[in-house]
């Protein structure tokens, strides 16, 4: 029986997405918290990302810092999955 590999997953575009994604929901949760919804997960993000607050200011830092990290784990993640793919 004939070796069968898998598709190899693009590294940028994993990284594009799930920066915007995980960009997208720490935008949204610091400008939910600001109504009341979420704060302790904004406060336990906030030690992590620097300037990330419930405020619309703080939502698109904690946004910046969410995209790059997602960005970053979208990297990390393809670049393994491709290494150990079959």
């Amino acid at each position: 029986m004939a070796k069968e590999k898998t598709a190899k997953f693009c590294v940028w575009g994993l990284g594009f997405g799930a920066g915007i994604t995980w960009g997208l929901c720490i935008l949204i949760c610091g400008w939910t918290s600001m109504f009341g919804w979420g704060n302790a997960f904004v406060q336990t993000m906030a030690s992590i990302y620097i300037g990330y607050e419930a405020s619309f200011i703080g939502g698109i830092i904690g946004g910046i810092w969410g995209f790059f990290d997602g960005f970053l784990f979208g990297i990390v993640l393809a670049f393994f999955y491709n290494l150990f793919r079959k």
